[in-house]
C-alpha cells in the first residue's frame, strides 16, 4: 500500500482515539480495540490480521501481566495496613514540620514506586492536607509536590504499565531502566518542587483546613517504618543487585550472579515483596489476605487490559510498516532522541493517558532505532527515558489523574491548571533535558 495512504490512516487512527477517549468518553480498551481491527483492515494482509491482534495483546499481557498485579498487591496492602502513613511520618520526623512540603514529595517519591500515582494520591491526600494545615504552607503547593513526586516515577520506572509494556517492545532490560530512571526522575520532581513554589509566590492562596490524621481515632495501629519499608526497598535492592552484577559478569558464570539469579528477576523480586507486604497484616488469615488480592486484582484488572489493547494497536501500527519507513526519512537528520520524546508528549497532551502515549510510541519508535542510531542497549535505554519523559507532558483536564488531584486537595480547575498542570510540562521539558544531556556522553 502507498506509503502516504498507511501514513494517513496511521494518523487518523490516533486521532481517532483521541477522539473518543476524550470527547466521547468511549472506555479505553473498547476505544483501542475498535481502531486497531479498523486500522488492521485497512492496511494489512486479511490472513495475517487476527494473528496480529492476538499478538500484540497476548505479548503485552505476557511481559507486565505478574509484574502488575504484584505491584498491585503492595500497593493495597501498605493502603489497608496504613504503612503508607507509616513511612510519611517517619520522614517528617527526620525532615522537621519546618519541611512538611520535602516530607511529603519524599513520601511520594518512595511510595510512588510500587503504586500508581493516582491511588497513590489518594492515599496520601490527606497526609499532604494535614502537612498543609500544620506548617500553614498553601495547599495547592503541598498537593503539587505530592502530585509531581508520585507522577515522575510513574512515567519513567517500572512496574508502572507504560515503562514495562515498553521494555517489553524494546527488549530493554528491566533492572536497569529501574536504576537509571529512579536517577532521572529526581530532577524532574525536583523541577516540579521549583516551578511550583514559583506558581504561588505572590498569589493568596491558603493552607488547607486543619485536619488531622490520627491512627486511633481511625482505628489505624500503624506497623512500624521499618516493616513498612521492607516491601518496597528489598524487590529495588534485589533488582539493582542482579541488574549491576550484570554490568560484571556477562556470562551469568559467578557464584553471586547465580545467587541473585531468580531472586532479582523482577517478577520474583516482587512475589518476594508481596510476601513481606503480607506482614504487615494485622489479621494473617486467609480471609484477610484474600481481601487485600480481591482488591487488588480489582485495580489491577483495568489497567492490565488497557494496557495490552494498547500493545495490540502498537502491534498494528508496527506491523503497517510506517515506522521503519518513516526512520529511514529521518535517517541522518541528527534529532535522534527528540523524535520519541515529540511524540510521546503529544500523544499524552492530546489524549490524557500517559500509558497510552508511551506504548504507542514505542511501536511507533522501534522500528526507527536502528536508522536513528538508537538501536543499541544503552540507545533503546535513553529512548525509554525519553517517552517516559514525553509522557509527563501535559498532564491536565482530559487525564484522570488531573481531577484527582483537584477533587482530593479541593483546588478549583484554574488553580490545578497553574500549578500543577504547569509543572507537568516543565518537570518533562526537564527530564527529557538531562537525558539529552547525558547521551552526549553515554551515546
Amino acid at each position: 500500500m502507498n506509503l502516504v495512504v498507511v501514513s494517513l490512516l496511521v494518523a487518523l487512527s490516533i486521532i481517532a482515539i483521541i477522539i473518543l477517549t476524550s470527547t466521547l468518553k468511549l472506555k479505553a480498551f473498547i476505544a483501542l480495540f475498535l481502531v486497531s481491527v479498523f486500522l488492521a483492515f485497512t492496511t494489512l494482509p486479511p490472513d495475517t490480521i487476527i494473528g496480529t491482534i492476538k499478538e500484540g495483546f497476548g505479548n503485552t499481557m505476557a511481559s507486565i501481566g505478574f509484574l502488575i498485579i504484584f505491584g498491585a498487591i503492595i500497593g493495597i496492602t501498605l493502603d489497608k495496613t496504613g504503612a503508607t502513613l507509616s513511612i510519611a511520618g517517619y520522614i517528617l520526623s527526620k525532615t522537621g514540620q519546618h519541611r512538611s512540603a520535602q516530607a511529603i514529595g519524599i513520601t511520594g517519591f518512595i511510595t510512588g514506586l510500587p503504586i500508581f500515582c493516582d491511588s497513590g494520591y489518594i492515599i496520601l491526600s490527606g497526609l499532604a492536607k494535614s502537612f498543609s494545615s500544620k506548617s500553614k504552607i498553601a495547599m495547592p503547593f503541598m498537593a503539587t509536590v505530592l502530585a509531581t513526586s508520585l507522577y515522575s516515577v510513574h512515567c519513567l520506572i517500572p512496574p508502572h504499565p507504560g515503562a514495562l509494556a515498553a521494555a517489553g517492545i524494546f527488549n530493554v532490560n528491566v533492572g536497569n531502566l529501574i536504576i537509571i530512571g529512579v536517577l532521572f526522575a529526581v530532577p524532574g520532581a525536583l523541577a516540579a518542587w521549583f516551578w511550583s513554589r514559583l506558581m504561588i509566590r505572590n498569589r493568596n492562596y491558603q493552607p488547607a483546613k486543619d485536619i488531622e490524621i490520627d491512627p486511633q481515632k481511625t482505628g489505624i495501629e500503624l506497623p512500624s517504618a521499618f516493616m513498612s519499608f521492607l516491601p518496597i526497598v528489598i524487590p529495588l535492592l534485589l533488582i539493582t543487585i542482579k541488574s549491576l552484577l550484570n554490568l560484571f559478569d556477562k556470562d551469568g558464570s559467578g557464584i553471586l550472579f547465580r545467587i541473585f539469579k531468580f531472586p532479582g528477576e523482577p517478577v520474583f523480586a516482587l512475589a518476594i515483596g508481596v510476601i513481606l507486604s503480607l506482614f504487615l497484616l494485622r489479621k494473617k488469615t486467609i480471609s484477610s489476605m484474600n481481601d487485600v488480592f480481591s482488591d487488588a486484582i480489582e485495580k489491577a484488572g483495568p489497567i492490565l487490559i488497557v494496557t495490552a489493547a494498547g500493545g495490540m494497536f502498537g502491534m498494528v501500527i508496527k506491523e503497517t510498516g510506517i515506522g521503519e519507513a518513516l526512520g529511514k526519512v529521518l535517517a541522518g537528520t541528527n534529532i535522534g532522541l527528540l523524535v520519541p520524546f515529540l511524540i510521546a508528549a503529544l500523544m499524552k497532551t492530546a489524549q490524557g493517558s500517559s500509558t497510552v502515549a508511551i506504548i504507542t510510541t514505542a511501536s511507533f519508535v522501534a522500528p526507527m532505532l536502528q536508522m536513528l542510531g538508537l538501536d543499541s542497549e544503552a540507545g533503546r535505554l535513553f529512548t525509554m527515558l525519553s517517552m517516559g519523559a514525553g509522557s509527563m507532558v501535559i498532564s491536565h483536564a482530559n487525564d484522570s489523574y488531573f481531577w484527582v488531584i483537584s477533587n482530593f486537595a479541593e483546588l478549583d480547575i484554574n488553580t490545578t491548571l497553574r500549578v500543577y498542570s504547569s509543572s507537568t510540562f516543565v518537570m518533562g521539558v526537564v527530564v527529557f533535558a538531562c537525558v539529552w544531556i547525558a547521551s552526549v556522553f553515554i551515546l
